[in-house]
């Protein structure tokens, strides 16, 4: 059934780059950071650590609104329906689960590895519906293939500072973008937000994509970058 009320959605992220995916898709969200840290969350598996960290993201920022997630009960306005999206994102490669670098060595050890190869970027999406209290949950994966780059251009790209703010060290819709020869799957995911993925947890709760639009889509020629 198709939903009646006002539709507001509460991004559980500080990253430009998603605010930037949704807006361009017609989606004008509200950001509220949820300050979790990632930290303190043991990695099990790739998959695993990514929905985990979606799930706190998003639980946080619920409660912060005032509603305890879980107990189905409305704490809102009738008319209006607030939905939190949390995600996170890892990559995985050669066995191991790669978020940010620590520092510029971390960084350049990577590209040096990386570089030439492939590895799996996994994004995972919780979405919380505040007026039942109700979740759903999923993973995107997309393989990322590498270009063969050179020494200078590693350096060059870490000497940016950007490798430092995003899972696995690089980007695709900013400077490190020309590093990535391309990949096999949804490129919202490496930006960290998979708008596909996105529609289809909306179905689960009997909404549309379509009911969340505030502008017609316009394409964005800003350069900015995933706090991931």
């Amino acid at each position: 059934m198709r939903t009646t009320k006002r539709l507001r959605l509460v991004l559980a992220s500080a990253s430009p780059a998603r605010r930037k995916l949704l807006r361009a898709a017609g989606i004008e969200p509200e950001v509220l950071v949820s300050g979790v840290d990632e930290s303190k969350v043991d990695p099990s598996t790739p998959e695993a650590l990514s929905l985990t960290l979606a799930q706190l993201k998003a639980r946080t920022v619920a409660e912060r609104l005032g509603q305890p997630t879980g107990n189905g009960s409305a704490s809102e306005s009738t008319d209006l329906q607030t939905l939190v999206l949390g995600c996170d994102s890892v990559l995985a490669f050669d066995g191991e689960i790669l978020g940010k670098p620590v520092d510029a060595d971390e960084a350049t050890r990577r590209w040096h590895a990386m570089r030439g190869r492939s590895g799996v970027l996994h994004s995972g999406h919780c979405l919380i519906d505040l007026s039942s209290g109700r979740e759903v949950g999923a993973v995107a994966h997309t393989v990322v293939h590498f270009a063969a780059i050179t020494d200078d251009e590693i350096a060059a790209y870490v000497a940016t500072g950007e490798p430092m703010q995003v899972a696995g060290a690089f980007t695709i819709d900013g400077l490190g973008g020309p590093f990535v020869d391309r990949v096999d799957g949804d490129h919202g995911t490496v930006i960290g937000l998979s708008l596909p993925l996105l529609r289809a947890l909306l179905g689960e709760f009997g909404l549309r994509i379509t009911d969340l639009w505030t502008a017609a889509p316009v394409p964005s020629t800003a350069t900015e970058h995933a706090e991931r």
